[in-house]
């Protein structure tokens, strides 16, 4: 199947033939990095980080390991769609962040669902939380499992047992209004299956994260996800008409309507919720027609400062760029192989409606403006999308070598990026010299806004086999102190999870923190949905 890359002018092909999903690590087996494109990475590694042991190591087999015997049995009417298998458990028992694919090939699988559950109904979903209310089980809804902050984990040590809740059977189009341009979609569905559905219609949802391969429309709106374009419609919150969730106490459904201003939307109560307060199971999705006009540009800037500056100008001018991603020098040379001083703008339009040369002709004038000088339209827009497509496989070739590399993201406003720039790339670079001794940090925007970005910042360091966990995590925590000091939020479209709750618990305000227990009260009163997730376990009679 070939997917439409929005603002590039090309496409991105996905294999959708039989593969296997890799247990430990990202995406498919088949897919992950080996041959002349490994040979490659190391050599690009052994250079940035001399000395580094690049050792390569396995990942062990799951049925070889020591897993925790499963405590809890199903009742009859549900067994059928129960899983024990001890892959299936392994797969489930964390998500996609360097921590978790690091643990992985360590064998370091401490908290694991005693069962996968697979509703292929909604049903069955109100019987599966039924049924784990009354035997005060915790019930992790699990979409893609694509979490990189702990979200999908089943830390749940004071309960009795734990279930992972796997949606990805409720994957269906089930009715498209092409007159509204809307669509009402189960929540399992995985992104390459769901534009499958639209295709006949000539519609989209016009969502691409960088997981979109491997995760789902429900995890999308459990947790607020930022899909690939940079401006104007930028997170699935923008997307939703109306939604449908199962609750422990009942059937939540908003009602379709373009807009309203009856209280607070009870929408927004579930939206980025991240199953703590209903499981998602469909939802009415604002679709647009497939772009037909495509036009996009790469501009090359001497000087960082005026590279943002620029940006800023484009995000303020009303354009709506569908791509408007700038790289700095790092981040150019490491992921789309262009040097440069300042840094990289990629800019890409797009329209199903008319030619999109003239936004792009004013982007690349403002650009002038502020030193910019405009490239070959192939090449940096081109590299980038190649690897900005590869970089999850990359990590794990990478982690799987003793390196430590990750990513953290955010968002502030125009004013305070200087200085949140300069405490986060200084507080990365201290915590790596401290705990690694050698490593680099780039930086690249993901979205703009006209009142602020939203930096990516990225990490490669010198690890050391069996430590690299506690390496990140000392990065990580001095990273997120920063972010927090210069007023940014802990994140951006990653969602909070188990592992940014500390931040985000000083994030939100406090009248706003009572308001969400006494929700997870009313609405899961045995407190089994999630938890841990964006909530302590305060509540819980378990």
């Amino acid at each position: 199947m070939v997917l439409e890359d929005a603002g590039t002018g090309t496409s991105v092909t996905t294999v959708t033939e039989a593969k296997t999903r890799s247990w430990w690590g990202w995406g498919y087996a088949e897919d992950a990095v080996a041959g002349a494109e490994r040979a490659a990475l190391v050599e690009r590694v052994a250079a940035l980080l001399p000395g580094q042991d690049l050792t390569d190591h396995q990942p062990p087999d799951p049925r070889q390991l020591a897993l925790p015997a499963t405590r809890v049995h199903p009742p009859n009417a549900l067994a059928g769609l129960c899983s024990d298998d001890a892959v299936d458990r392994a797969a489930h028992a964390h998500g996609k962040a360097f921590r978790d694919v690091v643990r992985n090939l360590h064998g370091e699988l401490r908290h694991v669902p005693d069962l996968v559950v697979r509703p292929e109904t909604e049903q069955h979903v109100i019987d599966v939380l039924d049924w784990c209310g009354r035997a005060g089980l915790a019930v992790i809804p699990y979409g893609g499992g694509s979490s990189v902050v702990g979200g999908v984990e089943p830390r749940c040590a004071d309960y009795p047992g734990a279930v992972s809740l796997d949606l990805s059977r409720l994957d269906r189009v089930i009715e498209v209004d092409t007159v509204s341009r809307a669509a009402r979609i189960e929540a399992g569905v995985f992104g390459p299956h769901l534009e499958n559905q639209l295709r006949p219609h000539s519609l989209t949802l016009r969502h691409f994260p960088q997981s979109f391969e491997f995760s789902t429309l429900g995890g999308w709106l459990a947790t607020r996800a930022g899909g690939h374009f940079a401006t104007l419609y930028t997170h699935i919150d923008d997307l939703v008409e109306s939604m449908r969730v199962v609750t422990p106490v009942g059937v939540s459904e908003s009602r379709r309507l373009p807009g309203s201003g009856a209280g607070p939307s009870p929408d927004r109560v579930f939206l980025g919720s991240e199953g703590t307060l209903g499981v998602i199971t469909e939802a009415w999705m604002r679709l647009q027609d497939r772009p037909r006009h495509k036009a996009g540009a790469s501009v090359h800037f001497a000087d960082y400062d005026s590279a943002v500056a620029a940006t800023r100008a484009i995000a303020q001018a009303g354009l709506h760029p569908s791509n408007c991603r700038l790289l700095d020098a790092a981040e150019s040379f490491l992921n789309a192989g262009v040097s440069v001083s300042g840094g990289v703008l990629i800019l890409g339009f797009e329209s199903a409606d008319h030619p999109v040369e003239a936004p792009l002709a004013r982007a690349i004038e403002l650009c002038r403006d502020h030193g910019g000088t405009a490239a070959e339209k192939t090449g940096t827009s081109a590299e980038w999308r190649s690897s900005f497509l590869r970089m999850p496989y990359q990590r794990d070739a990478l982690a799987r070598v003793g390196v430590v590399v990750e990513t953290f993201e955010t968002a502030c406003t125009w004013d305070r990026f200087p200085a949140l720039h300069s405490a986060v790339m200084t507080a990365a670079r201290n915590a790596i010299a401290e705990v690694c001794g050698v490593g680099v940090v780039t930086c690249r925007f993901t979205h703009v806004y006209p009142d602020g970005p939203a930096p990516y910042f990225g990490v490669y360091a010198a690890g050391r086999w069996g430590s690299t966990v506690a390496q990140w995590d000392e990065v990580k925590a001095a990273v997120s102190e920063a972010i927090f000091a210069q007023g940014g939020t802990i994140t951006h479209h990653h969602a909070v999870g188990r592992d940014h709750r500390s931040w985000y618990d000083q994030q939100r305000p406090e009248p706003f923190a009572a308001a969400l227990a006494a929700a997870k009260s009313a609405l899961d009163p045995a407190w089994v949905l999630n938890p841990g997730v964006l909530l302590s376990n305060t509540g819980s009679p378990w």
